[in-house]
């Protein structure tokens, strides 16, 4: 499963708008996260046409939440650009829509997974992967080398 560039966007967007609270134009959102302009402002006026921003014309205009960031998942934004999740194109189409349908072995297997893909994205909200990182990376690599257990060196 991967996303689509734009909805790669919509998260890097979005979670830069739940860092700075208040109102935000396309071209300040587009320069701060060094994304190209048009298109973030793209995907800033999709996520506003679904319900995740809001706009405000004029000298102090520009986006903003549409609500809290803890009431904002991660799966609404992906589902805002890309539409449902679906890991193939038969959960896609819905019912009917593959020819081996009634045959398929791992029709229900998939289907599980895809709910469990979607619970998971929705599971986790936006203020959750815009909190601040506590530690850099390297550090956290270095601490999790350090708990390993030992292992025994061969003769």
């Amino acid at each position: 499963m991967r996303l689509s560039r734009l909805a790669d966007f919509a998260v890097v967007l979005m979670t830069h708008m739940a860092q700075h609270q208040g109102v935000r134009t396309a071209s300040e959102a587009a320069v701060a996260t060094q994304l190209p302009a048009p298109a973030a402002a793209k995907v800033l006026a999709r996520l506003c046409r679904e319900g995740l921003l809001t706009s405000s014309r004029g000298v102090r205009g520009g986006y903003q939440l549409a609500r809290p960031a803890t009431d904002i998942s991660v799966g609404a934004i992906i589902n805002a650009l890309d539409g449902p999740v679906a890991l193939t194109q038969c959960i896609r189409s819905g019912p009917g829509g593959c020819e081996i349908e009634a045959v398929c072995p791992s029709r229900i297997g998939l289907h599980r997974i895809n709910v469990a893909v979607h619970k998971a994205l929705d599971d986790v909200s936006l203020a959750d992967i815009a909190a601040p990182v506590q530690a850099p990376l390297a550090q956290v690599r270095r601490e999790a080398v350090r708990r390993l257990p030992a292992t025994k060196a061969q003769p």
